[in-house]
Parts: C-alpha cells; sequence; structure tokens
C-alpha cells in the first residue's frame, strides 16, 4: 500500500471513530448510576458502581454467578428494595432525577421502566387479559381502545400471528417461547421508556432463544434494553454495550465489540474466553 493510500485509510478510520463518539454524544443519558453501593445486612453485593445507559441501545451486563449483575438491575426499578435487609448508598438518576431521593414514587418508576423475569410468568388469565392487565390499572376501560393495546403490543413482540385466534384462551397454553415473548407484550402494554431483562432466554430453547434476540433487536429502535445474561454470544450479538462485572464491580465497562476483541482488563479476557466463570 502507498504512503498516500495508508493517510487516507488513517484518515477514515479516524473520521469513522469520531462519528461513532458523536453518535453516542447525540443519544439522550437515561440511567446515570454513580458510586452505586449496596449491602444484604453485612453482605457488600455492589461497590462503587458507576455506569451511564443511553436510549436506544442494548446494555448487556455479564459476569459469573453471584457477582451482582441481577442486583444492579433490580435497583433500576428498586425493586432491591423488597429484600428487608437491603441498604443502599450511592445514587441512581433516571432521565435526570434521582430515583432514590424519597419523593420519587416507585409506582412512577415501575411505569416508565419495565421489567422480563429469567422464567415466563404469565397471569393465570387469558391471551388477552393478560396484556390488558396494565392499562385497567392505569385507568383505561374503553374496550376499543384495551383491543388496540392489546394487538399493539403483541404486534411489538412478534407474536401477535402466532396469538392472533386465540386470545380468549388461557395463556399457560402457550410455548415457554411463546410465553416469554407474551411477557414481553404484556411489558409493552404500559408503553415504558426501558426494558430490563433479567436472563430473559435461559429456560428457552434455541429457536425461541432466536426469536426472542431478534426481537430485541427492533425493540432497541424505540426502547432502552439492558439485559443480563451468562451467554457470552447473545451478548456479543445483541448488545451494544457490555459491562463486566466480578465480584460486585465493573471491571469493565466499553463498546462490544471492544470488550470481546480487546479487553484493557485480564480479567474480563479470562471471562470471556472461558478461563472461570
Amino acid at each position: 500500500m502507498s504512503l498516500l493510500a495508508s493517510e487516507k485509510k488513517d484518515v477514515v478510520f479516524r473520521q469513522s471513530d469520531e462519528l461513532v463518539q458523536a453518535n453516542t454524544l447525540e443519544k439522550s443519558l437515561v440511567y446515570d448510576t454513580k458510586d452505586l453501593n449496596l449491602w444484604y445486612g453485612k453482605d457488600h453485593a455492589l461497590k462503587n458502581i458507576n455506569l451511564s445507559i443511553h436510549e436506544q441501545e442494548v446494555t448487556a451486563i455479564i459476569g459469573p454467578s453471584g457477582c451482582g449483575k441481577s442486583t444492579y438491575i433490580k435497583t433500576l426499578n428498586r425493586m432491591v428494595e423488597l429484600v428487608p435487609i437491603v441498604r443502599i448508598a450511592g445514587d441512581i438518576t433516571y432521565r435526570g432525577k434521582s430515583i432514590l431521593d424519597k419523593s420519587y414514587k416507585v409506582e412512577d418508576l415501575r411505569t416508565s421502566v419495565g421489567m422480563v423475569f429469567q422464567k415466563p410468568n404469565p397471569f393465570p388469565k387469558s391471551i388477552y387479559d393478560n396484556i390488558a392487565y396494565g392499562p385497567r390499572i392505569h385507568g383505561i376501560r374503553n374496550k376499543k381502545i384495551l383491543d388496540e393495546i392489546v394487538e399493539r403490543s403483541l404486534r411489538g413482540a412478534a407474536i401477535w400471528d402466532e396469538v392472533k385466534d386465540r386470545l380468549n384462551e388461557n395463556a399457560y397454553g402457550l410455548s415457554g417461547g411463546q410465553q416469554q415473548r407474551l411477557c414481553i407484550a404484556r411489558c409493552l402494554a404500559i408503553e415504558p421508556d426501558v426494558i430490563l431483562m433479567d436472563e430473559p432466554t435461559s429456560a428457552l430453547d434455541p429457536k425461541s432463544t432466536l426469536k426472542v434476540e431478534e426481537l430485541i433487536q427492533e425493540l432497541k429502535k424505540e426502547y432502552s434494553i439492558i439485559i443480563v445474561t451468562h451467554n457470552m454470544q447473545q451478548a456479543a450479538r445483541i448488545s451494544d454495550k457490555t459491562a463486566f462485572f466480578l465480584n460486585g464491580e465493573v471491571v469493565e465497562f466499553d463498546n462490544t465489540d471492544t470488550i470481546f476483541s480487546n479487553p484493557t482488563d485480564s480479567r474480563t479476557e479470562d471471562y470471556i474466553t472461558g478461563r472461570f466463570g
């Protein structure tokens, strides 16, 4: 390669890097975690966590069992407060407001921040009533409006065509993968801003896992998604940013491509290459 061609290539790479940085800066900050510490009794479960989550991105949280992944995302909608012995220091802001402030209503937070759990947990109701449950809680009673919400949510979760003729059947009659997508649809029905996912495909077969992963890629066009996963390949496939947790700390947080191709910490490389975990 000539010197001139090499210089042109370097310019292209620099421009590409600058474009990536600019695109990141343009995205609004959704969550900002600053010096977060959390204890279960005397157990120091989260240690000085600092993470920034931006809109329209998938952020993967990876790390071995017991490293604090699930605890962290449960602080983001304050579900962790259901544990009586929890104590929290530091701060988490959502759209610029501290969610740990006593004046912040947890009901408002959980309307904006939906949660999808490891195992599908449909209500023992019809498919229709599962989706309509949240809007009804928020006071919507008009049948036409509920019908529109149910269809829109099921379409958004890529399951409408599979269940549109079964809306009055019990949700327990769906397969595991369908139940998980139903739970995602139930989450979408309240029109959240953020979707938290705690190992959402760990109980699913490969075909259902692929459908959920494809769905996540579609959903990030409108939502910020934070996903806990043990599956390294999944994190690499679907996420924009990845945070590696170990022993309650964030060892490394960067663009997913960087984490998996050129990590800065040897512990990150050891984990993603299977040397431990």
